[in-house]
């Protein structure tokens, strides 16, 4: 029997940075080579069926609803952090005992395979949450991953609570995760907004999971470009370029 595997795509943001010159769509709808930047995950998602796949919508959502046909839409009204847009899709899990792929709409370079491996890791260790770590020469304002001194998990953090210290630490979370879904569930009621943006972060969770004797196994894959998430107009000039649309025709 295939595992049961499900994915939220987290694409509820406004993107007040990338809105010019009267531009006004949601940012997971900004263009890269006439094509939504959501498109290009949800084409990467592509070996997960569009029943299976929760995308997390808030502004403007009718125009990410209309444009997607077939997947499954959650509403997150209010935006209080990543961990507020997975509580969004609460309801969609409900009852529900497979793994889940936690991702974002506005990082159109990550590659199918290095889902699949994400994934294909963390069914084989038996995980119950994995997380997709990587490495980059590029300036990201990512949380920092803290191992002991044995190079095992324990924690996250952002980078606006991180200490001087972890501010030197190399190894970046990518946002990326997979979840065992009623794990998941359990932790989200006990996330916390005792942070500088005072939000309730998805990171947390795997913390909280590890208190409570879960297994979390980091998975360092994913370097550089493909770990981009477009936020300015510059990186959605460099994910253009990487891209090459002249290369990427169908819909």
């Amino acid at each position: 029997m295939e595992p049961k595997l499900k994915a939220i795509v987290l694409a509820a943001g406004k993107g007040t940075r990338l809105q010019e010159n009267g531009e006004d769509a949601p940012k997971v709808m900004r263009q890269i080579g006439g094509k939504p930047m959501l498109w290009y995950v949800l084409d990467a998602l592509k070996f997960i069926a569009k029943s299976d796949v929760i995308i997390v919508v808030g502004y403007k959502k009718e125009v990410i609803t209309d444009r997607f046909a077939g997947y499954i839409f959650a509403e997150q009204i209010e935006q209080l952090g990543t961990g507020h847009a997975v509580m969004a899709a609460q309801t969609e899990l409900a009852g529900y005992n497979g793994a889940v792929l936690v991702c974002y709409g506005d990082m159109p370079l990550v590659k199918q395979d290095t889902y699949e491996s994400l994934i294909c890791t963390h069914f084989k260790q038996d995980n119950d949450c994995t997380i997709l770590t990587g490495e980059s020469r590029l300036r990201l304002p990512y949380g920092r991953i803290v191992r002991d001194t044995a190079g095992r998990f324990v924690k996250v953090v952002e980078e606006k609570d991180c200490s001087p210290d972890e501010l030197k630490i190399t190894e970046l979370n990518t946002g990326v995760y997979v979840f065992r879904a009623p794990m998941l569930l359990k932790a989200l009621g006990e996330i916390k907004t005792d942070n500088a943006q005072g939000e309730y972060y998805i990171t947390d969770a795997p913390a909280i999971m590890l208190a409570g004797g879960a297994k979390i196994a980091l998975f360092n894959r994913a370097a550089d470009d493909e770990i981009i998430g477009v936020n300015t107009p510059e990186q959605l000039a460099m994910a253009a370029a990487i891209l090459d649309p002249a290369q990427t025709t169908g819909d």
